[in-house]
């Protein structure tokens, strides 16, 4: 025995360990596959994917792989050895007596075998509804601002909940399955009744052969349910492999081909009769036989209104999108991909396709930036240039020049950290014109053969926008440079202006030469935007005279005392609850499933009898050769006692059934019960929540997943298996002490505490490590999700093998680290599946004094050792199978950490809407004031208000200008209570916005935010997020499209209003994605309309007309704009103009030009017939 116990402990520690390194870095080359081949497919593909569908198969579908192959597999493979090897014992010494007996095994197979793929497939159900739950709070989690500023918190946990109830619905299918498979069959009364037929007739002359065969054949049975639950996890694992294999095998578009020099990026660019339409809505062609061209060397402008198709020369240039080179008839619908794009002569088609991204610079209309520091984010331009190896002195010097042409650089010097600050989520920490010009420089470091502009300067002020147009010019001097706009100053010096409307090209010219047809699209575009300068003879300043001069005017105070008199109030710090308290508390609140519980205690409680029973009975059999020569005897006992055994198999079967359906029914339950508690609770965390490091995006999504499923693993069929070894280890100690206390003295004292002791640890290492695990994965889950959501930014950059090769770093420094863990714990892991046997030893050999001795006979020793030796032994295997205790217990931590601990934001003063009416003038805004307000954001000390007084009367229509990070969006911020004031109050109809209740304040507001944020769902779900569905009739919702110049378009679409917007509107322009969000804010008909930079992504013609709505629809509202073009604000009541934190100058358009100010210098830079 202590031989075996050495060898097993070698064996154990070498398969353990060898299986799990095996399963980590299988399930890392998995991901990194997995990854690499999603930037191999096109865009056209990734479109049509459900958002968060990537994070939940980095996270959830990985971890399914990852178990499938490591524990479960090697328990599978030792259960299986096992049966082999006793099957041929058995076979050995009598193969009659084995195939009998093995008949029931062989019904056992075939029941499991049968029963498996349906199981199998529902299992598959039940992941796709929690992988499009995860995508749902993916999604959500990611336009978390939008989200709270509608209202639509309780619809989207209502459109989250709907998925998490398809589960549990899909998983409540699964218990008669589950209850049927814990239902084991148990031939052994079969074997042991033919046994003694066998002896009596004469055909078996041993005794210790029938012993032998029916040790083997009750070891085979035990181990059949150690081969088929491993199994199914195996087969999950499978299955979710099949889902990383479907990206990883499918057709890859050919990227290789001709580069420098038999190629040069110096030639035109040609687009011949281009017919296009984008996959997701394949019957609205975007581009109509379209032919232009980008002469090499010139700056070509595309201007037009929104959706005439100027992003999508920018994908097809950019090849995200191929041409098919003819008409593709797909059924019902034809994909309008017909043309050529050629440059030099050559096709797209055939040059190399890395090499071509490389000669390009672009900077796309939304901007994105990873979550890394400012340095890292222009850097990342430099990939795949001739800078790419160079110095780190040589990269910052490049990056600092970049940052200084892109007009960055005043802003990035002013950051504590300067260039090593943290731009957080999608660069969330910084404004949108701060954003826009780290793009910009990005895009200029790597000095492009040819550059995109789309929409550069939307987001940047105009102070910026001149400087930054200035720089633009500069670089783009003697490169190809193509570049779409709506602010048609930026484009009044391009060699030539391309118009569209509707996928074709209506004018072309200079812009002196488009002007002089009155009559042109060209011509309106440009009236549009001219802005009424009091004297139009004016002469304009120096653009850099009134920079410096500006810049001193908007100097801060330096100031030597904290600005910090008020703290936000803080919510009391959570205290962790034990392992107990969490398993009480859980079990109070899981009250309505105490019937289930009790059904599941009971079925426990008979599984849990089995092993002491067994015992006894096995014994009772064995004795029955005390009747040799007593043949009738002996007849009768072995059939009284096979009865027994089969009415004992029988109960066991009822308990486990019982048990099965009782354990998966609660489990789904609970699953259900806390995802969508867990989700409702964080969505009521405030915006500042979502800024913290540890809260991205990608995190948050992996705890919705995880956290939930840990509490079923710690309330669900693995608490049942608990529950058993409990039961079974009270019985076995019982029916021991009953037969002899003397050895079940020593045996409890000795060898029992150091079984459970051994399965103890086990539980507590592997918790250590598989929370290391979790920690680690989640960190490259995030990074993984973070980089998918960006593609487009990553192919642009040819940031495939960068990002790819982070990604691979990450997983080999997790591998390397759970393998340094491994080495310790697995240890401890082959010692707890080892040490049974060498306490074994020590029971036969105290156990063979006492029976040398005459003080016990055969049939008490063998009812004690059976009963204590294999029964702990049997409550050590299901301990192993059992919840990991620690990492369910701060899964519920976690859960319940996230409930509201104060209800003051929701319990706030009722807003008495009818109160604000003003009967006399028909007013139905709000006066809003902001007295001696500071703020600076939770996760940086760089103050952003200081001091700010501002009052906004009732109705008014007020305008906020300024430059980039002056504080206009974090106004707008402040109002929509987003953040909390660090000093100084903001009153809403004279009371503190803190004191009143945060949903009746919200419902009176509407925002319009700079980049529109569009959910996955149809145009009408998406305009009416904000408001009750039965409540608004198709009349009000088609006013308000049209009010925003969007009904024309959405009612030219086949499917019109249930037309799907695809992941992030993917299925949409710039302009027309930002006109859906105004529609969504004006049907919801409120007091007060924030407007951020609304209008920055529409075309001329359709700003115009829009306002004109704003103001019409204004009236009576109160109406807060920040806004970088002017021309959208002239006729304002009130401008407030904001530098460094403060007001510097107020009026309304005319009193501020009479000043000659600032605000004057600013319609100078924007008047279009200067």
């Amino acid at each position: 025995m202590v031989y075996l116990f050495c060898a097993r402990l070698v064996l154990d520690y070498v398969a353990i360990l060898g299986f799990r390194m095996i399963s980590l870095r299988i399930s890392a080359n998995v991901r990194l596959a997995y990854m690499k081949a999603l930037f191999k497919q096109p865009i056209s593909v990734l479109d049509t994917l459900p958002p968060g569908q990537t994070a939940a198969i980095i996270t959830i579908t990985a971890g399914i792989l990852q178990i499938g192959i490591s524990e479960r597999l090697s328990m599978f493979l030792q259960s299986l050895s096992l049966v082999i090897t006793a099957l041929v014992i058995a076979f050995k010494y009598s193969s009659m007596l084995t195939l009998v007996t093995c008949s029931g095994l062989l019904f056992i197979t075939i029941f499991y075998g049968a029963t498996m793929p349906f199981l199998v497939k529902m299992l598959k159900e039940v992941e796709h509804a929690d992988r499009m739950s995860s995508g749902i709070a993916s999604e959500v989690f990611s336009s978390i601002r939008m989200v709270a500023a509608c209202g639509a918190e309780k619809k989207m946990a209502s459109r989250y909940s709907s998925w998490v109830e398809e589960s549990r619905k899909r998983g409540l299918k699964m218990s008669p399955l589950v209850a049927i498979q814990q239902a084991p069959g148990r031939t052994f009364a079969l074997c042991f009744w033919y046994a003694i037929k066998l002896f009596m007739e004469k055909k078996l002359l041993n005794i210790t052969t029938i012993i032998i065969v029916l040790m083997s054949i009750m070891t085979i049975v035990m181990s059949i349910g150690s081969i088929f639950a491993p199994l199914s996890a195996a087969t999950r694992a499978a299955g979710a492999a099949s889902i990383f294999f479907t990206i990883i095998d499918a057709p890859q578009p050919k990227t290789t081909g001709d580069t420098a020099p038999e190629v040069s990026a110096q030639n035109d660019i040609v687009l011949e009769n281009v017919n296009f339409a984008y996959p997701i809505r394949p019957d609205v062609k975007v581009l109509d036989d379209l032919s232009l061209r980008f002469p090499a060397g010139k700056l070509t402008a595309i201007v037009g209104a929104s959706g005439s198709g100027k992003s999508t020369i920018v994908g097809l240039v950019e090849r995200w999108y191929e041409l098919d080179g003819n008409w593709t008839d797909n059924i019902t619908t034809l994909f309008f991909r017909h043309g050529t794009i050629t440059t030099g002569g050559r096709n797209l088609h055939e040059i190399d396709l890395k090499w071509w991204r490389s000669q390009i610079g672009l900077v796309q209309q939304e901007p994105f930036l990873f979550n890394d520091t400012i340095f890292k984010n222009v850097e990342y331009g430099l990939i795949g240039t001739e800078w790419e190896n160079e110095s780190a002195e040589k990269k910052k010097e490049l990056v600092e020049q970049a940052c200084e042409e892109a007009f960055a650089n005043e802003f990035i010097t002013r950051l504590p950290e300067g260039y090593d600050t943290m731009v957080g989520d999608a660069g969330i920490k910084l404004s949108g014109g701060q954003r826009q010009r780290l793009a910009i420089a990005r895009s200029i470091v790597k000095k492009p053969k040819i550059l995109i502009l789309d929409e550069a300067t939307s987001a940047i002020d105009v102070r910026g926008e001149k400087i930054v147009q200035a720089a633009l010019d500069k670089v783009s001097q003697g490169r190809t440079t193509i570049t779409i706009a709506h602010r048609l100053s930026t484009i009044m010096k391009a060699d030539n202006i391309i118009v569209l409307k509707k996928g074709k090209v209506v004018q072309q010219g200079t812009h002196e030469e488009l002007l002089s047809d009155r009559e042109g699209a060209y011509w309106a575009l440009a009236n549009a935007q001219h802005l009424a300068i009091e004297d139009e003879h004016a002469e304009v300043a120096d653009w850099i005279d009134f920079d410096k001069d500006s810049v001193e005017t908007l100097e801060l105070e330096k100031f030597d005392v904290a600005i910090d008199p008020i703290k936000p109030v803080e919510e009391p710090e959570y205290r962790n609850k034990g392992f107990l308290g969490s398993f009480g508390l859980l079990l109070w609140e899981q009250m309505p499933r105490w019937p289930w519980y009790i059904l599941m205690l009971l079925g426990c409680l008979g599984a849990g009898a089995a092993f002491p029973l067994q015992a006894f009975l096995f014994t009772e059999l064995i004795t029955v050769f005390d009747f040799l020569g007593y043949w009738w005897f002996m007849q009768f006992w072995t059939n009284w006692w096979c009865l027994m055994y089969t009415v004992l198999a029988a109960g066991v079967g009822i308990s486990y059934f019982a048990l099965g359906w009782s354990a998966n029914t609660v489990s789904f339950h609970i699953t259900s019960t806390y995802r969508k508690e867990y989700f409702e609770n964080v969505l009521a965390k405030p915006v500042s929540y979502y800024d913290e490091e540890e809260n991205s995006v990608g995190s948050l999504t992996g705890r919705m997943a995880s956290d939930p499923t840990q509490l079923q693993q710690l309330l669900g069929i693995n608490m049942a298996m608990v529950f058993i070894s409990i039961f079974n280890v009270v019985g076995c100690i019982a029916i021991s002490f009953y037969f002899g206390w003397k050895l079940t003295l020593v045996t409890v004292c000795s060898a029992m505490p150091i079984i459970l002791a051994a399965g103890f640890f086990r539980i507590r290492y592997e918790t250590q490590f598989e929370k290391m695990n979790f920690e680690v994965f989640a960190e490259s889950a995030k990074f993984a999700t973070e980089s998918i959501g960006a593609i487009r930014t990553v192919t642009a950059l040819t940031l495939e093998d960068t990002i790819c090769g982070r990604y691979d770093k990450l997983l080999g420094d997790h591998t390397g680290k759970a393998f340094k863990k491994a080495r310790f714990t697995t240890l401890v892991f082959a010692m707890s599946d080892s040490i049974s046997l060498l306490c074994m030893a020590f029971v036969l050999w105290y156990g063979g004094g006492l029976l040398a001795d005459y003080k016990y006979s055969s049939f008490q020793y063998l009812v004690i050792y059976l009963a204590v030796v294999q029964g702990s032994v049997s409550a050590g295997q299901w301990l192993s199978f059992g919840p990991n205790i620690a990492q369910a217990s701060a899964a519920a931590n976690r859960i319940r950490s996230m409930r509201p601990r104060q209800e003051a934001e929701n319990k706030g003063v009722a807003l008495d809407l009818d109160s604000l009416d003003d009967e006399e003038k028909g007013a139905q805004g709000v006066r809003i004031e902001l007295k001696n307000v500071w703020f600076r954001y939770p996760t940086r000390d760089v103050p952003v208000l200081n001091g700010l007084d501002m009052t906004i009367e009732k109705g008014q229509f007020a305008a906020i200008v300024g430059p980039s990070g002056c504080g206009k969006t974090s106004i707008i911020s402040l109002l929509e209570r987003f953040y909390k004031v660090q000093s100084g109050k903001i009153l809403f109809h004279g009371i503190n916005i803190n004191d009143l209740s945060l949903k009746d304040y919200r419902n009176s507001i509407s925002l319009v935010a700079q980049e529109a944020s569009l959910f996955q769902g149809s145009i009408r779900e998406n305009i009416l997020l904000g408001v009750d569905v039965d409540e608004t009739p198709d009349e009000v919702l088609h006013q308000a499209c049209r009010d925003a110049e969007i009904h024309d378009f959405i009612a030219s679409l086949p499917e019109g209003y249930e037309t799907a917007v695809g992941t992030k509107g993917v299925a949409l322009s710039g302009g027309q994605k930002q006109r859906l969000a105004i529609a969504r804010a004006l049907v919801r008909n409120p007091r007060v309309l924030l407007l951020d930079e609304a209008t920055s992504n529409l075309d001329s013609e359709t700003e115009r007309s829009v306002q004109s709505v704003f103001e019409k629809t204004g009236r009576g509202r109160t109406m807060i704009v920040v806004a970088h073009r002017l021309a959208t604000v002239q006729n304002a009541d009130v401008i407030f103009v904001i530098g460094e934190g403060k007001v510097v100058e107020t009026g309304n358009h005319t009193s501020l030009l009479r000043k000659r100010g600032i605000y004057y210098q600013m319609c100078q830079s924007q008047a279009l017939d200067r």
